[in-house]
């Protein structure tokens, strides 16, 4: 949420890949001043020299680390957005045989990690004048689908969060806006989650046409953030053209 007299600062979590770095890159092209964290100083690095945003390393499953970004974002100045982009999945087992250690680690990573920055920031972007919270969710938040279910899970409390806190600042010249990628085919997500194994991860998006990229997402949040002040866009689903639901794509074969 911006004004025509101040150049909007945002902050993008999980910004050393992905949907995370394609948002500073747009953010930056659309005049934005952004503050990019991640935990890999090295990306953060070669993402500041390429677009010129400003870094802090940090790992949000910390409290101590988000207290201290929190503290330096303040320091640096007004807030227009905070994005909460960091998050990710850990396996696909059923429900029956999956590790509760791996559950909690994606609940960590998804769900706390959105509330500590959320919370340690809010108040900074009311006292500049008001701003915008926005969670990047995903599909996972709003259907489950086999072998899912931690991912799922953690998806759905953490689309909690913007659906909650917007009845709660409701009159408060915070937007709440949450943005849900279905299937996007980035360098690292299936990667991640599958501890490596490159053939698993590409079976993710074979034979599908057109999978969504990171750019195409970070467009949208890029679009949301830069809405009249008094318009809020609550939810946008965004999905590549050859999937219907999380189970139901459209892929080509061969021969």
């Amino acid at each position: 949420m911006t004004t025509a007299t101040t150049r909007p600062r945002a902050l993008v979590t999980g910004a050393s890949t992905g949907i995370g770095a394609a948002t500073v890159r747009g953010l930056r092209a659309a005049g934005w001043d952004v503050v990019a964290t991640a935990r890999r100083v090295e990306r953060l690095e070669a993402l500041a020299e390429e677009t010129g945003c400003t870094w802090i390393a940090a790992d949000l499953t910390v409290a101590d680390d988000v207290t201290r970004l929190a503290a330096a974002v303040v320091e640096g100045g007004p807030l227009s957005a905070v994005v909460n982009n960091a998050g990710g999945a850990i396996g696909a087992d059923p429900v029956a045989t999956g590790s509760p250690e791996d559950w909690a680690r994606m609940y960590e990573m998804n769900v706390l990690g959105t509330l500590r920055v959320t919370q340690a920031l809010l108040p900074h972007l009311e006292a500049d004048g008001g701003g915008d919270v926005l969670v990047v969710t995903s599909t996972a938040g709003h259907e489950p689908y086999p072998g899912g279910g931690g991912y799922t899970a953690a998806k759905h409390a953490e689309r909690l969060i913007p659906l909650t806190l917007r009845q709660e600042l409701v009159g408060r010249p915070v937007r709440i806006i949450e943005v849900a990628p279905g299937m996007v085919a980035t360098e690292e997500f299936s990667l991640n989650r599958f501890a490596g194994d490159a053939d698993r991860a590409a079976a993710v998006y074979a034979g599908v046409a057109e999978p969504l990229v990171a750019d195409d997402v970070a467009d949208v949040i890029t679009w949301t953030l830069t809405r009249p002040a008094h318009v809020n866009i609550d939810l946008v689903i965004v999905r590549p053209r050859a999937q219907a639901t999380s189970t139901l794509v459209a892929r080509e074969t061969s021969g």
